[in-house]
């Protein structure tokens, strides 16, 4: 079977860290066969819409995906919506992993954390509704939902060799949404004897979070806590510069680099393109079950941070080009 990746760079630097990284993942997919799609903020100014149907399209049939980046606008416009929550939806990525890892010279030494975020719901889902007065915003939590991101984090603990899972919640004060979320959650992993489970409030999760991120070995978590709380670990791994995920479904998943479209330096070749190489080794190891390629990958970039060569946002002075250059050549 072919192997395809729908390209998708979007806004500002997407533009340069996703081809440079789809270059070097060319090096280890020399059969790869790439399909370049539009979407995003620009997309959205041209077309009138920021997800075309075509990129859809394209998206479903390569079902593999990088997602760059994409400028959103501060305030509502009519007929925008986020592709990256659409796409993610509409392709059934149920599930966001988020890992924070300590890289050489950058970040918190010891650490080793993954975060499951279920992808598909919450707050997310956009229902929003106001008088001018009253803005009300709707927060749906299933059990169907929520069963599926907890089976796909204990068999992703299980095979990683993860021992605790930390469930996040607030069910104290939302007993009938989060205590749904926390109380499948824990059905779910009763079935995982192997996995030591325990429950975290969010905030608490925030504040142990910051205290000690080396404590924890993998947390389970809702749309919304479980988008902040991993922006807030990845302070701990280098910043967002460095920060992959990848959202992962049952037809399809999306290597997505944390960061946003950073307007301010695009163009500049001075991004960083660590998050969009460590997105596309996490395609490797969980999409396409290569784990020796993204064992491979990932050392690359260890080695060539560990040679100081680093982008500016890291205290140094490659270019995103010439970052990319120095994982080929150790590659």
């Amino acid at each position: 079977m072919a192997m395809k990746l729908c390209v998708i760079a979007g806004d500002g630097i997407g533009q340069e860290v996703v081809p440079q990284a789809v270059r070097v993942l060319r090096q280890l997919l020399p059969q790869l066969q790439t399909v370049a799609a539009d979407a995003g903020w620009e997309t959205f100014q041209r077309s009138g819409n920021a997800l075309p149907p075509v990129t859809l399209a394209a998206a479903r049939d390569c079902g593999a995906v990088i997602f760059g980046a994409v400028s959103s606008p501060a305030h509502k416009v009519a007929g925008y919506r986020s592709p990256i929550v659409q796409l993610r939806r509409e392709l059934g990525c149920h599930a966001n992993l988020r890992p924070t890892l300590s890289l050489p010279g950058c970040g918190t030494p010891g650490i080793d954390l993954l975060i499951v975020r279920e992808n598909t719901e919450d707050l997310y889902i956009g229902e929003e509704q106001s008088d001018g007065d009253t803005a009300t915003a709707i927060k749906r939590i299933t059990r169907v939902a929520s069963q599926r991101v907890a089976a796909s984090a204990c068999q992703l603990a299980v095979a990683e060799g993860r021992r605790r899972l930390t469930i996040v919640h607030k069910a104290n004060i939302l007993p009938l949404t989060d205590g749904l979320f926390r109380d499948v959650a824990r059905q779910v992993a009763a079935d995982y004897p192997q996995l030591q489970v325990d429950e975290l409030l969010v905030d608490t999760a925030a504040l142990k979070l910051a205290q000690a991120p080396q404590a924890f070995d993998m947390l389970l978590a809702s749309n919304l806590y479980g988008d902040i709380l991993s922006d807030l670990a990845a302070a701990f791994g280098g910043g967002l510069g460095v920060a992959a995920s990848l959202n992962l479904g049952e037809q399809a998943a999306i290597a997505e680099p944390v960061h946003g479209s950073a307007p301010d330096i695009a163009g500049q070749d001075i991004a960083n393109p660590v998050a969009s190489l460590l997105s596309l080794a996490l395609l490797l190891r969980h999409w396409w079950q290569l784990p020796a390629l993204d064992a491979r990958l990932e050392q690359a970039v260890r080695a060539t941070l560990a040679a100081g060569i680093r982008t500016p946002d890291l205290g140094g002075s490659a270019g995103t080009a010439g970052f990319c250059d120095a994982v080929l050549a150790r590659l």
